[in-house]
């Protein structure tokens, strides 16, 4: 298959699991219904607030939202990325790992990324937020090989660090996925520059679901959940609120890009 439909879901979670599990159930439905074939969640999709909540509210894997998730995915017959979750972490006391969560369309879990780039960042006077005291980071890198192409993932903060998606462009990911919560403060500034910077210099697909709102009194998300194609033309992005965009992405293209300008061919290893 050269073509694919596929949809991002941008959320407006809250503390509320059930509340967001819901609303993911009925996002990811709806895409579904509309033809998507892949699907992408925004990061911490079923918890997102103050990190003593998400971590208070982890959960084992398999678990209550990977069994949703995996049940969700085979009743739709999608391949489904659950954006990332919370997970107990066994190395560290009180920590979790920020975990995406990759299931195929006969509900079995493909894979799991967990983000390596933790967000540490102290404004005085404005803002602190130090995601490492409560979040272990990950070490492997990971991309999959699927039926129609292969997928390398990454999480929000990640998309700050190019040698990862590199990385993922040295192991044939067609499609990288970024399921965020981005904030608005640098959102509006840097979100669908950075993106669209990935996509281009990797020649990939990027697939970006945002959360979007006031999740706590100091952080609110940015949205503008979007799908941008290898020569960084965004193709999709979603509306205000929860929603979803949906755009086909047509790997004869990609293809096309690849040969006509072979960037990738010319890297010199350092």
């Amino acid at each position: 298959m050269t073509k694919i439909l596929a949809a991002v879901v941008q959320m407006s979670s809250t503390e509320d699991k059930q509340r967001n599990l819901d609303a993911a159930e009925r996002l990811v439905t709806e895409a579904a219904e509309r033809g998507a074939r892949f699907v992408v969640l925004p990061e911490l999709f079923n918890c997102v607030g103050r990190w003593e909540t998400v971590a208070a509210a982890a959960e084992p894997i398999p678990g209550p939202t990977s069994g949703a998730m995996s049940e969700l995915a085979a009743r739709l017959q999608i391949t489904l990325l659950a954006g990332s979750l919370a997970e107990r972490a066994e190395v560290a006391a009180g920590k979790v790992y920020n975990n995406s969560l990759l299931f195929g369309s006969d509900g079995n879990q493909l894979a799991v990324y967990r983000k390596r780039h933790l967000f540490d960042v102290d404004l005085p006077g404005k803002v602190t937020v130090r995601e490492s005291d409560y979040v272990v980071a990950g070490e492997e890198i990971v991309a999959t090989k699927l039926a129609d192409f292969t997928l390398g993932q990454s999480i929000c903060y990640d998309l700050r660090f190019p040698e990862l998606y590199r990385e993922l462009a040295a192991r044939k990911s067609d499609v990288i996925a970024v399921p965020s919560a981005f904030a608005t403060t640098t959102g509006c500034d840097h979100w669908e520059v950075l993106l669209r910077a990935r996509a281009i210099e990797n020649q990939a697909y990027v697939l970006a679901a945002n959360q979007q709102g006031q999740h706590t009194p100091t952080f609110q998300s940015y949205g503008r959940s979007m799908i941008v194609d290898p020569w960084g033309i965004v193709l999709a992005v979603a509306a205000d609120g929860e929603s979803i965009a949906l755009a086909e992405l047509d790997f004869e293209r990609q293809r096309t890009i690849q040969m006509q300008l072979p960037a990738l061919t010319h890297r010199r290893d350092q």
